[in-house]
């Protein structure tokens, strides 16, 4: 009998570092609860792999000697984790697996990363290909540069394999450092909004996003001569190379510096358990992200700006790529079923669409489930 496992992926969270893990920054995220589940056998098969998806109801049926792009958009992920894989194992060989997720997609909870960080850990599983957690996140992360088109930082894949119950971590994207940060928020909660509006970032907006930071660096650089990494870029540097940059690549840029001082900010007001001060620089971020970063869209910010008249939201932001998807909310346990009821009426009153919504905790990493 072939051996059988199945993987628990979850997706992620981000508490604070929006759109900076490509721009050399810190990042706040956690995995979350809500899982991508995978059953995976070996078929037997030198080459053959048939993967099967509950929710879009399809099959994929890939050949490893023959990888090309795929003819629906969860195809890629997946088809791009076997090709990356393969340029470094001659161990991987023919697999059935099916998919169930669990995942909200298109929440900016990063389903995609769940299913490229859930297959590249099973399949190492399944077939011992003695592949290490980072080098595990590091192809899931080529597989979307390489096969999806979207040049992703690192903070997705890290966040879903390197989760941890009740815990946020704190990871310097330039080093790859990181440290475990505990969560003590009640009797707050933290509340995801769905705007149920539906983006794609391999459209182009997130890479497009990341070559404007790349060419304000490099105007920076050439003018004031330091090392291209936006750690070495304060406001004073940006201020006098105001003129060179115009204002788009101004405000890209000062955004991300901006952002790296918050998450540093955030970290103090974890450590000392500062809800209110969290809250307040979640605030911000929104600000930044949506006039100076340019991602959000209208819908977000109307779930951004009803939340602050509420006492019990200490903070809310949009969350993702951008151009829909969730908020985050920290907001108080007892209000949640009220707050959720006038924030739906609003919200249908205003674009005439459904909100959806839940609560999550920071919670483990990409693991094994069963082994048979």
């Amino acid at each position: 009998m072939e051996k059988e496992i199945k993987v628990a992926s979850p997706g992620r969270i981000n508490l604070l570092g929006e759109h900076v893990d490509y721009n050399d920054g810190f990042v706040l995220p956690a995995a979350i609860d809500k899982c991508i589940y995978l059953s995976l056998k070996a078929n037997g098969s030198n080459n053959r792999c048939t993967i099967k998806s509950r929710g879009f109801d399809s099959i994929l049926v890939a050949n490893l000697n023959a990888l090309g792009q795929g003819t629906e958009g969860w195809h890629n992920y997946v088809l791009g984790v076997l090709s990356e894989i393969s340029q470094i194992s001659d161990n991987l060989k023919g697999f059935d697996c099916e998919i169930e997720s669990k995942v909200p997609v298109g929440s900016g909870v990063s389903s995609s990363a769940a299913l490229e960080c859930g297959l590249a850990f099973g399949l190492n599983e399944l077939f011992n290909l003695g592949l290490d957690k980072w080098q595990l996140i590091k192809l899931s992360q080529r597989a979307e540069h390489n096969f999806v088109g979207t040049k992703c930082g690192i903070m997705d894949q890290f966040a879903s394999v390197m989760g941890k119950e009740r815990h946020l971590m704190f990871l310097d994207c330039t080093s790859l450092g990181f440290k475990y940060i505990p969560v003590q928020i009640e009797p707050y909660r933290l509340l995801l909004i769905n705007t149920n509006v539906s983006h794609n970032l391999a459209t182009g907006e997130y890479n497009v996003r990341r070559k404007q930071c790349e060419d304000g660096l490099a105007i920076v650089h050439k003018k004031l001569g330091i090392e291209k990494s936006f750690r070495n870029v304060t406001m004073d540097m940006l201020d006098a190379s105001k003129k060179l940059l115009g204002k788009t690549l101004y405000n890209r840029c000062s955004y991300v510096v901006e952002e790296n001082a918050r998450v540093l900010q955030a970290v103090e007001a974890l450590n000392k358990n500062d809800l209110t001060q969290l809250g307040r620089l979640m605030y911000q971020t929104h600000e930044g992200l949506s006039t100076k970063y340019d991602v959000s869209c209208p819908e977000l910010d109307f779930l951004v700006n009803f939340s602050k008249d509420e006492n019990d939201v200490l903070g809310a932001r949009m969350m993702g790529g951008g151009f829909g998807g969730c908020t985050i909310n920290i907001i108080h346990n007892d209000k949640i079923d009220a707050f959720v009821r006038q924030l739906s009426v609003a919200y249908e009153e205003e674009f005439n669409i459904k909100l959806s919504y839940f609560q999550t905790v920071p919670s483990k990493g990409t693991s094994i489930m069963k082994m048979e």
